[in-house]
């Protein structure tokens, strides 16, 4: 596995009406370092009762250069919260890469510090 890290910067844009008792928000973000290219993606999510608690899904489509490779992918996230304990999964969806990055796989883990965050891709071609 070969690791990529960087930053990125988001911009969540909020779509009404399509989640009843949840939220929907389009994401555009900014990816810089090893990474580097936009990404693209819808984001749906449930908030529970309990405040800090809640769900989301997304699926982003990624487009730019990885450590010099042209292409796009697309990225499947999966996370929860639980009274403010975050669990956050993003994943290549396989057979999703184009160009010089098909056959790409792997994951991503995000880091939040504030209003910067930052990215570590775990990825094999």
């Amino acid at each position: 596995m070969k690791i990529a890290t960087g930053k990125f910067d988001v911009t969540l844009t909020p779509e009404a009406g399509l989640v009843p008792g949840g939220s929907a928000m389009r994401l555009t973000k900014q990816y810089h370092g090893a990474l580097s290219g936009t990404g693209a993606g819808l984001m749906l999510a449930a908030h529970g009762t309990v405040a800090g608690s809640a769900g989301y899904v997304a699926i982003e489509q990624v487009t730019g250069s990885l450590d010099g490779r042209a292409g796009s992918f697309m990225l499947q996230h999966s996370g929860t919260m639980q009274a403010g304990r975050e669990s956050l999964a993003l994943t290549v969806v396989p057979d999703s890469g184009t160009e010089t990055l098909s056959g790409l796989s792997g994951s991503m883990a995000i880091e939040r510090r504030g209003a910067d965050h930052a990215y570590r891709f775990e990825y094999a071609l």
